[in-house]
């Protein structure tokens, strides 16, 4: 089968390490799964994500057609909201801000007067 970036798929988790869960999508190809790929947060234990055995769904990132090997991702397929608010937070403009302190200095006078008159009263 050929794989292309971007895909969706679904492989057997055959290998868990330290640095990632290795995955076999067909019978000559493999794939990794990058512990930062599994998710968002911080992972500590990829078992507390995956198992050895376990059929998992996941996005192709990148695929070397040569060595028959796929980078996968499972957090690729889970967008969370820290993502989606720190995308958010990037692509958000502030808005024209029209006070500040010219226009507080300009006020001051009224607004003394203003204070004035009302002690007086």
């Amino acid at each position: 089968m050929k794989y292309e970036v971007g895909q969706i798929t679904e492989g057997k988790v055959t290998g868990i390490q330290p640095y990632g869960a290795f995955v076999l999508l067909n019978d000559n190809v493999t794939g990794l799964i990058h512990i930062s790929e599994i998710s968002d947060g911080y992972v500590r234990d990829i078992t507390r994500y995956v198992r050895e055995g376990d059929i998992v769904r996941v996005k192709v990132i990148d695929y070397d057609k040569t060595a028959r090997q796929a980078r996968l991702s499972l957090k690729a397929l889970h967008p969370n909201t820290r993502s989606h608010r720190r995308n958010y937070t990037q692509k958000a403009t502030m808005p024209e801000n029209k006070l500040g302190f010219s226009s507080i200095a300009g006020m001051m006078d009224e607004w003394i007067k203003e204070a004035k008159e009302r002690k007086n009263d």
